[in-house]
């Protein structure tokens, strides 16, 4: 009891720590982007008390951080310590409070926005890893029981094409062939359920070669185990040998695969989302974050990526010990 009472602590502080590491480098490094973020809000002609008054709301005339490194008025820079008075500080108090700020274009709360964009890129997430594995599995299985032969050059082939094409290359082809071309589906938008078919094969077609390819070497390695041949000699089906006990082995470091892209799907789902107008997650940290230097929508976006990424691997440890009780994650 106090072993697992011990695991949950550690995971939870190791929660925090990579989120609070996380979220602080972001705002170091979007800080220190040249710019200000009341000129990139209301224009290069907007008057000195509106800029004023802006910054003023938004608690950009305070410091960033702890210290800081001003220019006196011979325009030497010093270093000078503010204390807790600075917005670093204020932001992680107001998240303590449930509170993640307001954006500065809109004058939204940050969570809203969040909460609005982000069952989108989970949604589209989630339905680009269906597709990877419902074409990864048949092919890696067919390519391992296959091993040395035509039909494994082929799917190996096959797969090293996909891998080797990106997203912005694959995503117009698509729009090119299903949506000009035949007009069966729609070029872009979240309106219907079909909306959902031609970004989610864009974004699932390079991870499907990968865990295909991952899957072959599985089943070629499993297929040479002992159990396979107790299996056969007990006059199992090689169906059964292959889907029942083979596939559930191979699947492992599939799985592990699995639960690291979630994270890399919601962060970098970026440029599909851009080419599909998907509003997701990562549009709003792009072109309502960074563009517009919104320091609160940023941090918000990063924030909500980190946790998820972290909650997947998690949940990735926790179904790779079902798969294989032999394996204690600790």
């Amino acid at each position: 009891m106090k072993h697992k009472l011990f695991d949950v602590l550690r995971r939870i502080g190791f929660l925090v720590l990579v989120v609070w590491t996380v979220v602080s480098l972001v705002t170091l490094l979007i800080e220190l982007v040249p710019g200000d973020p009341a000129i990139a809000v209301l224009g290069q002609d907007a008057p000195p008390e509106q800029l004023a008054q802006f910054r003023a709301r938004h608690g950009l005339d305070r410091p960033a951080f702890f210290f800081g490194f001003p220019q006196d008025k011979n325009g030497q820079r010093h270093f000078q310590w503010y204390g807790l008075n600075n917005r670093y500080d204020d932001y992680w108090i107001a998240i303590l409070h449930g509170d993640l700020g307001t954006s500065f274009r809109s004058d939204k709360p940050v969570v809203d926005l969040i909460l609005e964009r982000y069952p989108a890129t989970i949604e589209l997430a989630i339905a680009a890893m269906l597709i990877a594995v419902c074409i990864a599995i048949p092919l890696g299985v067919i390519a391992g029981k296959n091993r040395g032969t035509w039909i494994d050059n082929t799917l190996s082939v096959v797969a090293l094409v996909e891998i080797s094409l990106p997203s912005f290359v694959i995503g117009p082809m698509l729009v090119f062939v299903f949506a000009v071309k035949l007009g069966w589906l729609a070029p872009s938008g979240r309106f219907d359920w079909s909306d959902i078919i031609l970004p989610a094969f864009t974004l699932g077609a390079a991870l499907s070669a990968i865990l295909t390819r991952m899957l072959r070497s599985s089943v070629i390695e499993e297929l040479g185990e002992g159990y396979v041949r107790t299996a056969r000699a007990k006059g199992l089906s090689e169906r059964t040998v292959v889907y029942k006990h083979v596939l559930k082995n191979g699947l492992i470091p599939v799985v592990i695969v699995l639960g690291l892209q979630l994270g890399v799907f919601l962060a970098g789902a970026i440029i599909t989302e851009k080419i599909f107008g998907w509003p997701g997650l990562g549009l709003l940290l792009v072109e309502d974050g960074i563009a517009h230097r919104d320091y609160s929508v940023v941090q918000g976006c990063v924030l909500a990526i980190s946790t998820t990424y972290i909650l997947a691997n998690t949940l990735t440890d926790m179904i790779y010990r079902w798969l294989d009780p032999r394996i204690s994650v600790s």
